[in-house]
């Protein structure tokens, strides 16, 4: 036995356990040790501000976009707590709140069919898969997906959820759940409106667009004003910002004076479930009144949202991340969020909660208010926590108008169709996606993202597939692709060789000048093959230089024949090479 490659092979296992379980891989793999340690009690003062805020927010949003997702209002909230605990400990971005948004709860409601069961089992998929993601380092394949086929999906997105909240607004009942229907039946039975939903909708709404004008243009406080104008300004601040608690919490009251009064104008939520959710496995099957269905069924009955909730709850968190992170002054690590997200939406699925993402809403809002690490978070889920101990009873009293007048103000700056001017002046072409998205969203949504991914990767490879190629002229016909040469373009040379040496009268010997070409795969080496044989066979000259020494010698090697061989010296010193039937070309001769 050999001791001592027993001994080397020991010391590189210890090597490579003490360099994964160093202090700077646990940094990198749990980031709240890299904030942890400074941590300071200003910095606490603001977190806790910053917190209580997002949690006046996130509270009522939850409860209106579960009624997006088809579900009881209380698990929206059972869907708010635990994004807080796990970004806090893996996030590497400090203003991001994890939870329920209008587009993820959209597509839980299309896969889903207001059923809870799967909508749970549909977060712990979500969760697997994004988890997977993280772990194998995927993260990169999200830069595939562009800026207006994203752009294009949340503006088709915002619409298709302001519209299905309408029916809320004006007490409609039973309105479809596809878009087109949708529009039909809301204008068929419009005579059937609610006058008092309608009006506190209404109201609701222009309240809500006022409050929030009133926070973007209150005049900044400075040191040197008065204290009662300083109190003031942040009895405003606090109105505005938690505007949306305020305005549920009006409506509330306004609802429950009508119940003592013995009348109820208004569609209220009803009774929701008390206290908080217990801990259990997720539904892998489910017993219904008429059949029994098992994991399998409930996985076909999802069927493309497996892949598209994963993606788009992805995609948007890890958008809004960068955009803070840009904004901020900092860097994000792209896996590393894929973990945290896919950890929340794997845990969340034990505790009754359906797939969430980043909300640029509440993120928006904790990043104004100054936060400045994920311990923010913290706070904000002991507020729902609170919520969901103490204040679901009084959830019953909540008119379903004012909770659709919140969804309808949170959803509408995601309709932005001002990028189209941008598209237009920068790149037209990319117009095409982002129409295409937009349109195509509105019948089947997953159909919608597939288009405009296509589309846009069409558009990428349109370049690779038909390079520009530079044709000189000098002693012998020059032809050179400006740009790198790769599998789909090999055709397209051959085509543009046949056309410019072989198609015309005389025809001629060529020279290709392939100096831009950094790698050669096995098409461009039969590719090249096939030329050098029908030059040969009318005669003519084929010359190929500029290779670079790895392409020149698998050319040599994989080409070569008993009457093609590649010039020696060329072979190492690529300058200029020609196959020919002799073993060195005009140069080096």
């Amino acid at each position: 036995m050999d001791w001592s490659n027993i001994q080397e092979s020991r010391r590189q296992t210890l090597g490579i356990c003490s360099r994964c379980c160093s202090y700077e891989t646990l940094k990198k793999k749990l980031p709240v040790l890299g904030w942890l340690p400074r941590y300071t009690l200003q910095w606490l003062q603001v977190d806790v501000i910053a917190g209580l805020s997002v949690g006046l927010t996130v509270v009522p949003q939850a409860l209106a976009y579960a009624d997006v997702a088809g579900l009881p209002v209380q698990y929206g909230l059972y869907s708010s707590f635990v994004g807080c605990f796990v970004y806090c400990v893996l996030g590497t971005s400090k203003d991001v709140t994890l939870g329920p948004t209008a587009i993820i709860s959209l597509l839980v409601s299309l896969y889903t069919y207001e059923d809870v069961s799967l909508a749970i089992l549909l977060s712990f998929l979500s969760g697997c898969i994004q988890l997977a993601m993280g772990l194998l380092n995927f993260g990169f394949l999200l830069d595939f997906i562009s800026y207006p086929v994203i752009k294009a999906f949340t503006s088709a997105a915002a619409v298709t959820i302001a519209f299905s909240q309408v029916k809320n607004l004006l007490g409609l009942k039973d309105i479809p759940r596809e878009f087109v229907l949708q529009v039909y039946e809301t204008f068929r039975k419009l005579p059937s409106t609610r006058l008092g939903d309608a009006l506190l909708g209404l109201s609701c709404i222009v309240i809500l667009v006022l409050l929030k004008w009133m926070k973007d243009t209150s005049p900044r406080m400075h040191r040197n004003i008065p204290r009662f104008y300083r109190l003031c300004n942040l009895i405003v601040w606090f109105i505005t910002t938690a505007r949306n608690a305020v305005i549920v919490i009006a409506a509330g009251l306004v609802a429950y004076s009508f119940q003592v009064l013995g009348s109820q104008p208004f569609i209220l939520t009803g009774k929701t479930a008390e206290g908080l959710p217990h801990f259990q496995l997720p539904p892998f099957s489910e017993t219904t009144a008429n059949e029994t269905r098992t994991f399998n069924e409930m996985v076909q009955k999802i069927g493309p949202g497996l892949f598209v909730v994963p993606l788009m709850g992805l995609l948007e968190s890890v958008a809004i991340a960068r955009a803070f992170a840009s904004q901020n002054n900092y860097r994000v690590n792209t896996n590393q969020e894929l973990l945290a997200i896919g950890l929340t939406n794997f845990l969340g699925s034990f505790l009754s909660s359906y797939p969430i993402t980043g909300s640029f809403g509440r993120t928006a809002l904790n990043s104004q208010t100054g936060v400045c690490t994920p311990a923010g978070g913290l706070i904000t889920g002991l507020v729902v926590l609170l919520s969901l101990g103490y204040l679901t009873p009084l959830f019953f009293y909540i008119p379903k108008a004012a909770l659709a007048a919140v969804i309808i103000c949170a959803v509408a700056p995601m309709f932005d169709l001002r990028i189209c001017k941008t598209l237009w002046n920068v790149k037209r072409l990319d117009l095409v996606p982002f129409l295409l998205t937009f349109l195509v969203s509105f019948w089947e949504i997953q159909y919608g993202i597939l288009a405009g991914i296509l589309v846009s990767i069409v558009i990428l490879c349109y370049p690779v597939a038909r390079p520009q190629i530079k044709v000189l002229e000098s002693e012998s016909l020059v032809l050179q692709p400006t740009s790198g040469l790769y599998f789909p373009a090999m055709e397209f040379v051959r085509d543009t060789v046949h056309e410019k040496a072989l198609a015309v009268s005389p025809q001629r010997s060529v020279t290709l000048d392939l100096s831009q070409v950094t790698m050669v795969d096995y098409t461009i080496v039969v590719g090249l093959r096939d030329l050098l044989h029908e030059f040969k066979s009318q005669g003519l000259c084929l010359t190929i230089r500029g290779l670079q020494v790895r392409n020149n010698i698998l050319l040599g090697r994989f080409i070569d024949g008993e009457s093609m061989k590649m010039c020696e010296c060329c072979m190492f010193n690529p300058t200029y090479c020609q196959f020919s039937d002799i073993y060195k070309c005009r140069i080096c001769i």
